[in-house]
């Protein structure tokens, strides 16, 4: 079990990689947009690709997780493999096509104006492009393949970033630039996964059996309004900010609502892994203890990052580090309060992916769809009430609480289904823990100058490795004698 544990750690690191390579030269490109882009240029980009990461979840239509569900029981992968990427190319060029010709009503839709109907022209593009990487792709996280999944990943992001800078700077070709990078990158992709692809294609096309499309579509459709409702609960505060609290405190709050990325790399991260190993394991006979043994030190992981984040962050941005220069503007630091109820929305959002477990395996996933759902309502009433009396600081408290919902309706499903003997002790030590030393800082915040705030944060993040370790070490001491391990 000590080998699975480490293994799934070592491939989340190698699966975060290129995930953090790309957040951080995303974050180095907004300045470069906002030097060579006019701001309406640069709204215009930000809208579209808002539309393409809605679309993208319809083009995709769940495929990949349902790919991941049947190939890792099927014995003919090759039959799985070409079920999924032949069924979403036709569908790809169906639904591409019909965007197409309708450009420029969907560009004044969108807000955008019909003068930019050629960039939904690319806009679908990428789409199709990122349609069929997915399956490649999914199919080394399948595998294992950690390395070769992070080396594709990294090499189109890097094309993706030379691209911008060569369109933008050297050919002058405005925001389309954006739009033509991606696509470059896209097919940077395709082409490195090429021997992926072919490896499944060579042999000639298997006989379609419409049963087993069946069979995966019925698996993959709720996967789509869930994670559209999953979109909303991450966006449906703007458009609600802007009503009740206005444009300017929108973007304070966007500012600061950013800093979340850094826990979201860690939940992305482990996600990459996560599914492909607990399918890889479904089937073993401690799979369960393994599986709540990796709850156990997920928790105690991203509770440290958490605390560590909320602790350190408004520190970071308000220092003299980078002497004049601030990762925040001081204009955005009213805001700095928002951070900690993002994290803690993120970290939410890791238990849920940890609890994801239950309707993979038990292929119960049209459950996903209500339970992402009751995210975006709670995240919609929280807003509504919290809000007019706490300014962008409720909204940050919409985030925690939709997060929270999802995964408590998750893991109530999850044990009802599949009935996972997580290590319930040792999750409240480690919930009090952290508790305590959250609200141990917060309390001495009005007592102590901020030198001394500052020591004690530290302290406090160099005392919890050693008590979760010991929670962490004593459930491992308990395996051993029950001979688990």
């Amino acid at each position: 079990m000590s080998k699975d544990i480490l293994r799934l750690g070592k491939e989340t690191l190698v699966y975060g990689t290129s995930t953090v390579v790309a957040r951080l030269l995303n974050f180095c490109l907004v300045p470069f947009y906002t030097y060579y882009l006019a701001t309406a240029d640069y709204g215009v980009a930000a809208t579209l690709f808002a539309c393409i990461a809605l679309l993208s979840v319809i083009f995709l239509f769940g495929m990949d997780q349902s790919y991941l569900r049947f190939a890792s029981e099927s014995e003919n992968k090759r039959e799985v493999f070409q079920h999924c990427f032949y069924g979403l190319l036709l569908y790809g060029l169906l639904l591409g096509a019909l965007l197409y010709v309708f450009s420029a009503p969907l560009a004044a839709l969108a807000g955008i104006g019909r003068e930019h109907a050629h960039l939904v022209h690319l806009a679908v593009v990428i789409l199709f492009l990122d349609m069929l990487n997915m399956i490649p792709f999914t199919k080394l996280r399948l595998q294992r393949r950690a390395w070769y999944f992070a080396g594709v990943r990294t090499a189109s992001i890097v094309v993706n970033v030379a691209g911008n800078v060569l369109f933008i700077a050297v050919y002058h070709l405005g925001v389309a630039s954006i739009f033509w990078a991606n696509i470059l990158a896209s097919l940077t992709s395709l082409l490195l996964l090429s021997p992926v692809v072919w490896e499944e294609l060579k042999g000639g096309l298997c006989r379609f059996r419409p049963e087993l499309e069946k069979q995966m579509l019925r698996f993959a459709w709720p996967f789509v309004p869930a994670g559209l409702a999953s979109l909303l609960v991450s966006v449906i505060d703007k458009p609600i900010l802007v009503q009740l609290v206005g444009l300017s405190e929108v973007g304070i709050y966007q500012a600061n609502f950013k800093i979340g990325v850094f826990m979201m790399l860690i939940v992305s991260m482990f996600d990459q892994a996560w599914r492909p190993f607990f399918l890889a394991h479904a089937k073993d006979a401690d799979a369960k203890p393994l599986f709540a043994r990796v709850l156990t030190c997920f928790t105690a992981f991203a509770a440290w990052v958490l605390l560590g984040l909320s602790f350190l962050m408004p520190d970071i941005i308000q220092s003299q580090l980078f002497g004049s220069f601030h990762l925040i503007a001081p204009q955005y630091w009213s805001g700095l309060h928002v951070i900690p109820w993002v994290l803690t929305g993120y970290f939410f959002y890791g238990l849920y992916i940890n609890f994801m477990v239950g309707p993979v395996i038990t292929k119960r996933t049209h459950v996903l769809m209500w339970i992402t759902l009751a995210g975006a309502l709670t995240s919609i009433s929280v807003n509504l009430l919290a809000v007019p009396h706490a300014g962008i600081v409720g909204a940050g408290w919409a985030v925690a609480a939709s997060y929270f919902v999802m995964a408590c309706c998750l893991f109530v499903f999850t044990q009802k289904v599949y009935g996972l003997p997580y290590e319930y002790i040792r999750l409240a030590l480690l919930a009090v823990i952290t508790l305590v030393m959250a609200l141990w800082v917060y309390a001495a915040g009005d007592c102590l100058s901020a030198r001394h705030l500052l020591i004690l944060k530290i302290i406090l993040l160099c005392l919890y490795p050693l008590l979760a370790g010991t929670v962490v070490l004593y459930g491992k001491m308990k395996f051993l004698k029950r001979g688990n391990l």
